[in-house]
């Protein structure tokens, strides 16, 4: 399954690094009526939660109902950049499309900074080096999948424990919840606030990804998962530009450019 994306500036190292940070702004892939009504009629996989006074977006992908896939590039080798220039690269296939968030630190060329395979084709190994940012807070992880079974284990357990390649992977950080227990750096609600986005899979294999609304400490986000949503594990995927494309409720994110896109498909309908 192939997913597209969008041009725009590139951004320099790492999202997620980028703390603070307002909502971006949303956009909308073309005005065509019959496709709108026709995703009126279904219910969004979104909803609009508020936890310890702040909104956040949860989004559930059920492997009985839905693909995961990632995406960087058009079949040109072109970054697609944004959740809109994929968008309207796919044009009427849109309509296969659940939702989709982006997901994965990356360079400032768009590339990776850690694993990442996309229709079971590593494009970039297993990052373990150390250094500064959010993605070297250790331990980090790797979200992965193949035929709808979906986890995320820590860089580490992954690398020791996983020897097929998946159907896709993205590797981020730092986890937020590693065996129902919270990254052991996290303070209850540190300074380091910023727009975030997660993924969290819980008992029945289900992925929860949510997006912060306003700005949220790490450890807020955290117990997010945990508490409410139950996820034994849970992985932070971006911060500061961290973007959804619904369209269901004609949300599409669309600020500064964003790298590796996690999309997200129904399976009642032929992938693109």
């Amino acid at each position: 399954m192939r997913v597209l994306l969008l041009t725009a500036p590139l951004l320099a190292l790492s999202a997620c690094d980028v703390e603070g940070g307002e909502p971006v702004t949303r956009t909308e892939i073309g005005s065509k009526s019959e496709q709108r009504v026709a995703l009126r009629r279904e219910a969004s996989a979104c909803e609009v939660v508020v936890f310890e006074a702040v909104p956040l977006t949860h989004c559930v992908a059920d492997p009985a109902k839905h693909r995961i896939a990632m995406v960087l590039s058009d079949p040109n080798g072109a970054r697609y950049h944004s959740l809109r220039t994929y968008g309207e690269a796919l044009g009427k296939q849109a309509a296969v499309v659940a939702f989709a968030m982006n997901g994965g630190m990356f360079k400032d060329d768009g590339s990776p900074l850690g694993y990442y395979v996309e229709e079971g084709e590593r494009l970039v190994e297993l990052n373990r080096e150390e250094g500064d940012g959010n993605f070297h807070l250790q331990p980090n992880g790797v979200f992965f999948g193949t035929d709808g079974k979906w986890e995320i284990r820590t860089s580490n357990n992954f690398l020791y424990n996983v020897s097929d390649r998946p159907k896709f992977g993205t590797q981020s950080g730092p986890m937020l919840v590693i065996d129902g227990e919270l990254h052991p750096e996290f303070q209850d609600d540190g300074p380091s606030r910023s727009i975030r986005n997660g993924v969290g899979i819980d008992a029945e294999g289900k992925a929860h990804f949510v997006i912060s609304e306003a700005a949220i400490s790490f450890g807020q986000f955290a117990r997010y998962f945990r508490d409410e949503l139950k996820t034994p594990a849970a992985l932070a995927l971006d911060g500061g530009v961290s973007a959804l494309w619904d369209p269901v409720t004609e949300r599409l994110d669309d600020g500064a450019a964003i790298g590796p896109l996690i999309v997200v498909t129904k399976r009642d309908t032929a992938a693109p």
